[in-house]
């Protein structure tokens, strides 16, 4: 499972939704950093997260998936792992027995997990930012993820649902070789057959001008199981536990055409920029969330040297790898 970053704007720390195990370039994810001396390979695969990077910054997306450099882990995107963790584990338990006492009481034990599989997060409240101590720290913040955990129950009834899947990896070839790869939090079967995928967002429901981020990585979703299952699911539900809500979308196959079109279309655009080392920083407001400042030339930093060849339009042999232009 990786950082999740719902209670942060799309694309930063791992973007939306969950990234699943990936090959190539993105294989060590946004947050661990390439391995030293490791030969690097031209991007193979697109997912919700790496496709929102691109969309907002050319050169983020090069910087994750190409340079693979680390990034700091955050309280709010450790905070989303834990819980979605937490309600996955939940449902391995007896219906009846799927109250709010038995999910706060998971927390504990699953964040022991996260720090045996990444000892790093326990620096996370070991510095001197913030108040109190750092035990106190680490109080607060569980607190904080117990309150999103009990807020589900408000939202969704656990001991009425049998999901047919929890944590789906997903990947579909498209005609093009295009593969697409994600995971999906839940998958719901209706007895007559009818499909629901489900996605659980620590942060707050967007305003209506900035859900077109979520409900992109829903359709994308819906793509990968059409194109695997020969499925068209019948809701796209997004539940946000930071407001307590809970959004709803029904597809239709234009919703997956249009979404095809616009993955291919950005594929081009990153196999163009993969090729000639073109990556393009785009400002924006998120820049402030941004762990990569100090190599943007926006910010006067220069790009590590490009790991890859080099195609420049008209030359026949490749060039070595060259700094993006700033």
């Amino acid at each position: 499972m990786e950082t999740r970053t719902d209670a942060e704007p799309v694309g930063t720390a791992g973007g939306t939704g969950a990234e699943p195990p990936v090959t190539g370039a993105e294989q060590a994810g946004p947050a661990a950093g390439a391995v030293p001396g490791e030969r690097r390979r031209p991007p193979a695969s697109l997912s919700p997260s790496r496709a929102s990077d691109f969309m907002q910054c050319p050169l983020l997306y090069r910087f994750r998936v190409i340079d693979r450099l680390p990034e700091k882990p955050s309280p709010a995107a450790t905070r989303g792992t834990l819980v979605h963790a937490v309600l996955e584990r939940l449902f391995d338990a007896p219906a009846a027995e799927r109250t709010a006492t038995r999910a706060t009481g998971l927390l504990p034990g699953e964040w022991e997990r996260l720090l045996s599989e990444r000892p790093e997060l326990a620096e996370l409240f070991s510095g001197e930012e913030g108040e109190g101590t750092p035990g106190e720290r680490l109080d607060r913040w569980l607190g904080e993820a117990e309150r999103l955990v009990e807020r589900w129950f408000t939202l969704e009834d656990p001991t009425r649902l049998e999901p047919a899947e929890r944590e789906l990896f997903v990947e579909a070839e498209l005609e093009s070789g295009l593969r697409l790869r994600g995971i999906i939090d839940r998958v719901d079967v209706a007895p007559t057959g009818e499909v629901r995928i489900v996605d659980y967002k620590t942060g707050k429901a967007p305003r209506p001008q900035y859900a077109e981020g979520a409900l992109f990585q829903m359709t994308f979703y819906a793509l990968v199981v059409w194109r695997l299952k020969g499925v068209l699911p019948r809701r796209l539900q997004l539940v946000y536990l930071g407001s307590g809500e809970v959004r709803t979308y029904d597809p239709v196959m234009a919703d997956l055409e249009r979404v095809e079109r616009k993955l291919l279309a950005l594929w081009e655009a990153i196999q163009e920029a993969t090729r000639t080392g073109d990556w393009r920083p785009k400002p924006s407001k998120l820049c402030g969330w941004c762990d990569h400042q100090a190599v943007c030339p926006e910010f006067g930093g220069t790009p590590p040297p490009y790991p890859l060849q080099v195609h420049l339009p008209g030359s026949r042999e490749p060039e070595q790898g060259r700094m993006s232009p700033s």
